[in-house]
């Protein structure tokens, strides 16, 4: 990850930003810069003034927190869904243990100083998750599509992209131009062709200003070389003029991680410790199997591991390895039943994507830059962005 973080770091397309995480624990550490962070969250979620954060009130935290952190906006991409997804259960954890701790069950809102103590863990939960997946924002200028359609590579990753998109079956010309920018990825300096904004502020564009006589036409290699690269060129006067900013990321699942953890047995043992301290008992101190995949995701950022749904590849392993050891029964189990069976899990995990490593990347258009990472540490929230998904 550190050597795809420097690669792209040293993209000539514009400016680049890494969310790491970095600068969220420097927040949390920087005592007097978060006290006037909480002083600015409490207030603006304490509604009625009252000086105390109900249920209702905390709902909208989450949200409200990663905007004034500089997370990209719910649904800008699953990374950053599923870290807010984490810290909405960090948030349901925190809250109903500062409610037994600090009220033992008799009041059902939380004061600032309760408030900050909940809102530390939140944070360092979402400094954990973009510690593991980072998130980088490219800047597409143009630049690099330039370089990519003047450069040697052009006509070989042509030919190549033709053969996959031309289907023979009296394909267009227009049809396949389409299907060919959806080949291009931010490597070539091409923001993703799929997103809606892209297609209608940039693609649509583009193609109204080739011959429409041609478009409607039977394709051959020769005419798309040609109008591939003129569309290109287009294109890459269009980001020249309107940059478009990027959130990119990408991952290697390959069970190192999990591997590296089950051979501290000393440490991996007092983190299963940790982990069953925190799931509620039933009867004679068992707990229910149901609560394996909750641990799962507890431990997942140490397994170097997604959060269950964030990856569609990753979860289809957990679920073969939840099923190979039975874990979905619902039976109640002991803790030494309990811990056995999780490690049991991360093991056949662990050999699957060993044999099978999983690789994923996603890239999302922001429509706004983020603020400068520097005024994370003033009590003033930053500007969210606004973005829309791609996959």
């Amino acid at each position: 990850m550190e050597q795809q973080q420097q690669q792209l770091r040293r993209k000539r397309d514009g400016v680049v930003q890494v969310l790491d995480g970095s600068e969220i624990r420097a927040l949390v550490e920087n005592r007097d810069a978060f006290a006037r962070f909480v002083d600015d969250r409490f207030r603006k979620l304490d509604a009625d003034g009252d000086g105390r954060l109900s249920v209702k009130e905390l709902q909208p935290a989450v949200a409200d927190i990663g905007a004034a952190i500089g997370l990209p906006a719910r649904g800008s991409s699953r990374q950053a869904d599923h870290i807010y997804a984490e810290a909405r259960f960090q948030l349901a954890f925190e809250y109903n243990m500062v409610l037994n701790e600090f009220t033992h069950g008799k009041q059902d809102s939380v004061s600032k100083s309760e408030f900050q103590h909940v809102l530390s863990d939140i944070l360092l939960g979402m400094a954990a998750g973009l510690k593991r997946d980072p998130i980088v924002i490219l800047r597409i200028n143009g630049e690099d599509l330039n370089e990519f359609v003047d450069s040697p590579r052009y006509e070989p990753e042509a030919a190549a992209i033709f053969s996959q998109v031309n289907s023979g079956d009296n394909a267009s010309l227009g049809q396949c131009l389409l299907a060919a920018l959806r080949q291009l990825t931010v490597d070539h300096g091409m923001p993703p062709a799929s997103d809606s904004w892209v297609v209608e502020n940039m693609v649509e564009p583009a193609m109204q200003e080739l011959r429409s006589d041609q478009l409607d036409q039977p394709v051959s290699q020769e005419s798309f070389f040609h109008e591939f690269k003129k569309l290109l060129s287009i294109i890459t006067r269009r980001l020249q003029q309107h940059p478009v900013i990027v959130a990119h990321t990408e991952n290697t699942f390959d069970g190192s991680g999990i591997r590296r953890l089950l051979s501290n047995k000393f440490e991996f043992d007092k983190l299963l410790d940790s982990v069953w301290r925190g799931v509620p008992k039933e009867h004679k101190d068992k707990t229910s199997k149901g609560y394996l995949r909750v641990a799962l995701d507890r431990i997942a950022d140490s397994a170097s591991l997604p959060p269950y749904g964030a990856v569609d590849q990753v979860d289809a392993v957990v679920n073969e390895a939840f099923k190979m050891a039975k874990a979905d029964d619902g039976k109640a189990v002991d803790k030494a039943e309990f811990k056995k069976l999780l490690t049991e899990i991360l093991g056949a995990i662990m050999l699957q994507l060993d044999g099978n490593p999983i690789a994923v990347s996603t890239n999302t258009v922001v429509h706004e830059p983020m603020s400068a990472p520097s005024s994370l540490l003033s009590p003033t929230p930053l500007s969210p962005m606004v973005s829309s998904p791609c996959e």
